[in-house]
């Protein structure tokens, strides 16, 4: 039975990147460029798919897990690193497309046109192409008279007149997968590199007498791969460009998809609003009628619908629905906000559950607690969680009011409708319905700035 079968090339360190990180791992949107193309392939419908690693294999098996793996143990040239799929592909029948793990840009839909192009043609090959204005360093189609495709030049083996032209090489191939394999076996290393091109397999197969074909790809910056940090940077606006617009054909206002950044992993409903600034990243999910931002930076954060958010910080939190949470918030992992709850400027909260309605409206630290329902937590107010060693857990009953300027010392247990009076530094438990006042008397000395000015004229004698 014949299949769809893939080969990703990632087996290359890519050195122009100048980094420690493997060149298909670093991020565009949030996501390892080379799970864009595998998640592509994946959406295409392709049953099976191959990634050929090399150089510091390692991380790249680690970041991606369970796929389906090829090694070459020496970077010999594309040709080279297909073959190395030999053993696990070889015996197929079907088609196998193979594309490098650095051309994340690639859309699905060009994927599922270039297949249905390649069927109808009945070619033994048929490879990726775009014309563009600069092709300088990029692989020539070359092309007879009748436009037939003859063979891929690389820039250094080209002529002068090959150079000239600007159809270019995508390295996306897609071939019959016998013959793949067929017309590896028959290529050399007889080139300027000295290594075994996976393009020659095209003049292989055509000198038999097989039909090569070309897939012109619509927009040129699809087949755009990435060698260096410019060209990473490149990638991220196209693909961020591409997000945004697949949220706005949703149902979500993005007032500027230019200065909002959101990651490929991100779900939004529908009738939300993104101001500007705003940045969402990881498995972000955002539910309808929300307005976020300006200046909201979100990582892993569950947001419910209705909810507000402006100029503040969240990672790995949840938000329920109807709550506002800032300005300049900080919710830190295991923050979760409920209903309708209200966390105003410069609150910090951590590993803590506020309830539904409750207020923690400014200038408060909340760490390792669990606030009721309907509580208000008044300006100032601290959980006093670690002592250097441990961290212990504040709680505060339902419709408590906490005073301004107050220390909660953990552990402590709050009950219901619990008062404490502002200024206070609670270490006891309190029961239900109490008041509790932890601080010292008032003492007032009349007369005292008239006393004390005396004393400073008479030193100043």
């Amino acid at each position: 039975m014949s299949g769809t079968y893939a080969v990703v090339l990632a087996a290359g360190m890519g050195t122009r990147m100048k980094s420690k990180k493997h060149k298909v791992l670093h991020e565009i949107c949030g996501k390892p460029m080379v799970l864009h193309m595998v998640d592509t392939l994946e959406a295409a419908g392709f049953d099976r798919k191959v990634i050929v690693v090399g150089a510091s294999r390692e991380q790249v098996m680690e970041r991606l897990g369970d796929h389906e793996y090829a090694i070459q143990e020496e970077q010999l040239g594309t040709a080279h690193a297909v073959m190395m799929a030999k053993d696990k592909l070889g015996h197929e029948q079907g088609l196998t497309l193979v594309c490098a793990g650095d051309t994340p840009i690639i859309r699905q839909e060009t994927l599922e046109q270039m297949l249905q192009a390649h069927r109808a043609s009945g070619a033994a090959v048929t490879v990726l192409t775009a014309v563009v204005d600069n092709p300088f360093g990029l692989g020539r189609i070359i092309r007879d008279e009748a436009g037939n495709v003859l063979r891929i030049v690389e820039e250094k083996d080209a002529s002068d007149e090959e150079r000239k032209v600007q159809e270019i090489n995508s390295s996306v191939f897609l071939y019959d997968n016998q013959l793949l394999f067929h017309a590896l076996a028959k290529i050399d290393n007889n080139n300027a590199q000295g290594e075994y091109y996976l393009p020659d397999c095209l003049e292989v197969l055509r000198c038999e007498g097989h039909q090569v074909n070309a897939y012109v790809c619509e927009d040129p910056r699809e087949i755009q791969g990435i060698n260096d940090r410019a060209q990473l940077a490149i990638a991220n606006e196209i693909i961020r460009e591409r997000i945004a617009i697949n949220h706005m054909k949703n149902g979500v206002t993005i007032v500027d998809p230019k200065g909002t950044y959101i990651d490929a992993g991100v779900a939004i409903g529908a009738d939300t609003v993104l101001l500007p600034g705003t940045v969402l990243e990881g498995d972000t999910v955002i539910g309808e009628d929300c307005k976020i931002g300006p200046n909201a930076h979100l990582v892993n954060v569950t947001v419910e619908d209705g909810v507000k958010i402006q100029h503040s910080v969240l990672t790995d939190a949840v938000v329920e629905r109807e709550a506002t949470v800032g300005p300049f918030a900080y919710l830190r992992p295991k923050a979760h906000i409920g209903q309708g709850a209200k966390i105003g400027d410069f609150v910090e909260i951590k590993n803590a559950k506020i309830g539904a309605g409750s207020k923690v409206s400014h200038l408060s630290y909340i760490g390792d607690a669990e606030i009721g329902s309907g509580v208000n937590v008044g300006c100032g107010t601290i959980t006093v969680n670690y002592d250097g060693v441990n961290k212990y857990k504040t709680i505060v009953g339902d419709d408590s009011f906490i005073g301004c300027n107050s220390n909660l010392v953990a552990p402590l247990t709050l009950g219901k409708k619990v008062y404490v009076a502002a200024g206070s530094t609670v270490t006891d438990d309190v029961p239900d319905g109490a008041l509790a006042i932890a601080r010292e008397r008032q003492v007032t000395k009349e007369g005292y700035t008239e006393k004390l000015e005396a004393r400073l004229k008479e030193q100043k004698k």
